[in-house]
């Protein structure tokens, strides 16, 4: 058998050509993005975590529990509130991940050896991110009071001064799947509408039919509506199978919160086509589809708090999580299934996926434009 090296290098240059024609930037951009959001953003021990106090006792010795609980790394004391309702509601909604209670009689109680405690409510609904907290929180008894409670004061030997009370709202029992199994909603979506529409008008342009709707009067908007609901419904029907088997299966809570739920649904399905239509506009064929497609999948899912807790991520992870509308309908997702959230909760994050459906859409919209032109 006769094998020429010239041949084989001209189907080497060949080939890298075809490639250069495809998308090596993208190519070149993935095992760089993936080292830094390995390396700097995903953390699987978060600190620094946002919590809420309520303090009904302003003795010296509740601030050095505080002082203890900031010393410690875990917790970040974001808000000060006036009653317990307000502690229900910041967590309810998401704006505290743990909520401490400190009540009137704790330096008594202290000082006399008796029973004093303090309550720790943490948000469970995405285990991984308090568990670690919530072990540095029930060491504090052994630890927090140690330089106060000297002499008389001390405790007896083996005796803690106080009881760290633990309370896990939302998923008592820690069950991961309560978090991971609402989450796939946002993923499964995502992963399948996105792609199919970004493959839709790069299918059009290799198979030559981009140029029959040229010649007809169809608008841009026409096209990009015409394309969106036939996958609208594709994407409604994936969320009931979901919904159902995540009942049905994993027993997961559906604490209510419809509302708000069925909007998000509706919000997420149509920006993730929205998406998919604008990297369509891009791509030239539909390799180049996939690979632009592969390129906002990867940051969106490891930013978004699926994989890794979201309170974990540096600033500038989260600020890019953020933009990211998985990230804002995870929260949705999650807040109605497992704390009843509605509208009036959520409102911030339905705005965040309206304000994309409506910038994303317009940039296809134009980029629809161009392409024609």
């Amino acid at each position: 058998m006769n094998i020429s090296l010239t041949r084989i290098m001209a189907m080497l240059v060949k080939e890298f050509r075809e490639m250069m024609r495809g998308q090596p930037s993208v190519i070149l951009s993935i095992p760089i993005i993936q080292l830094l959001l390995f390396g700097y953003a995903i953390n699987d021990n978060p600190h620094h975590l946002p919590t809420g106090v309520y303090v009904q006792d302003q003795g010296e010795f509740a601030r050095d529990v505080l002082a203890a609980m900031r010393n410690s790394g875990y917790f970040d004391i974001v808000a000060v509130a006036q009653n317990s309702a307000q502690l229900d509601h910041l967590m309810a909604i998401g704006k505290i991940q743990f909520s401490v209670t400190i009540p009137g009689d704790f330096t008594r109680r202290v000082v006399r050896h008796d029973n004093a405690q303090i309550l720790l409510e943490a948000d469970a609904s995405d285990p991984s991110a308090s568990g670690n907290a919530v072990a540095a929180f029930a060491a504090l008894p052994t630890s927090a009071l140690s330089h106060d409670l000297v002499g008389a004061l001390a405790p007896a030997a083996g005796q803690a001064p106080f009881t760290a009370v633990i309370h896990n709202k939302y998923n008592p029992e820690a069950i991961t799947s309560y978090n991971i199994v609402p989450g796939l909603l946002g993923t499964v979506l995502s992963m399948t509408l996105v792609f199919m529409t970004a493959q839709s008008l790069a299918r059009e342009r290799e198979l030559g039919t981009l140029e029959g709707l040229l010649a007809t009067p169809v608008r841009p908007v026409e096209v990009l509506i015409g394309k969106l609901i036939p996958y609208i419904g594709i994407g409604l029907l994936q969320t009931f199978i979901i919904l159902v088997l995540a009942r049905v299966l994993f027993n997961v809570p559906e604490a209510g919160g419809w509302d708000a739920l069925a909007l998000g649904v509706v919000l997420f399905i149509t920006a993730s086509l929205a998406l998919g239509f604008l990297i369509s506009t891009f791509a030239r064929t539909q390799q180049q589809a996939q690979l632009m497609a592969q390129f906002y999948f990867m940051p969106s899912f490891l930013l978004s708090g699926f994989f890794f807790p979201f309170a974990g991520m540096p600033g500038w992870a989260q600020a890019i999580g953020g933009l990211v509308p998985v990230t804002h309908f995870l929260r949705i997702v999650r807040g109605s299934l497992l704390k009843g959230q509605g509208l009036a909760d959520d409102w911030s994050s339905l705005a965040a996926l309206g304000l994309f459906v409506i910038g994303i859409s317009l940039v296809a919209i134009l980029r629809y434009r161009t392409t024609l032109d």
